[in-house]
């Protein structure tokens, strides 16, 4: 399915992004996993080729807010096999403040990681694969990035922004051979909240109820991966509720509003 595929991921060093990486070393894919953690990335690369069919790995350490450090990572990430098969925008952060608590550093931080971190990575990786003729993009968005709700107003600016630029440039590269993917993970058991930022640019570090009762994060890269090899345009993948307001905001949009408001 992925054997001899160069996959670069970014936060891969928990979450998503780690499950995600050792499912395609299981797959054969070959690796290329970025984040800012060195070490925590060095653990899951340690992981992955303790899995049977794991194949090279590069361990490639990244702030995606950083531009010049995008355009030398993406020299690096290239000479690896000499081409990148897929990138994997998974990268980010989440928020848990009212609005009106909010610092308008902290929506611009929300912002430079979300969004323009993974523009410019896309940008810089974008030539290649189209002077490849093939390609695969996706990005993990949210189910925020369809649906509204309290205390997320920047996260969920961020993920509606993901999800239109990633749609928009499906239509410009279709023609060119590439394919591009949005995921909207719904609640996902993962540390997302534990980084998370309050209205004042600090670490929310707490529990989340919801988070906690999600998906297990294997299940969720496992139906990721499924939604890949079939060149899913959108891969919408969790168990709870949240899932079903998909459903809800596109036909009964009225009806999906109050009953956020109700939550918040």
């Amino acid at each position: 399915m992925f054997a001899g595929k160069t996959v670069w991921i970014t936060g891969a060093s928990s979450g998503i992004g780690e499950a995600l990486a050792y499912e395609f070393s299981a797959a054969g894919a070959k690796l290329i996993l970025s984040a800012r953690r060195p070490d925590e990335l060095s653990r899951v690369k340690e992981a992955c080729l303790q899995l049977d069919g794991a194949e090279g790995m590069m361990v490639l350490p990244l702030d995606v807010t950083d531009e010049r450090a995008i355009s030398d990572a993406t020299k690096v990430a290239r000479s690896f096999t000499g081409r990148i098969d897929m990138l994997i925008n998974n990268a980010g952060i989440s928020q848990r403040a009212l609005c009106v608590d909010t610092e308008m550093a902290t929506y611009r931080k929300l912002f430079e990681v979300d969004v323009f971190g993974q523009i410019a990575l896309t940008k810089a990786v974008l030539p290649i694969m189209l002077e490849q003729g093939s390609g695969h993009i996706a990005v993990t968005a949210s189910v925020a990035g369809k649906v509204g709700v309290a205390q997320r107003t920047g996260y969920c600016a961020a993920k509606h922004a993901m999800m239109g630029f990633f749609d928009a440039l499906r239509a410009e590269v279709a023609k060119d051979g590439l394919f591009v993917t949005t995921i909207t993970p719904g609640f996902i058991r993962t540390n997302i909240a534990k980084y998370a930022l309050k209205g004042d640019g600090s670490a929310f570090d707490q529990v989340d109820q919801n988070i906690a009762g999600g998906m297990d994060v294997t299940d969720c890269a496992k139906v990721i991966l499924a939604g890949l090899h079939k060149g899913k345009k959108e891969i919408a993948v969790g168990q709870g509720r949240e899932m079903k307001a998909l459903w809800v905001k596109r036909f009964f949009p009225n009806l999906l509003f109050r009953m956020v408001e109700k939550m918040g």
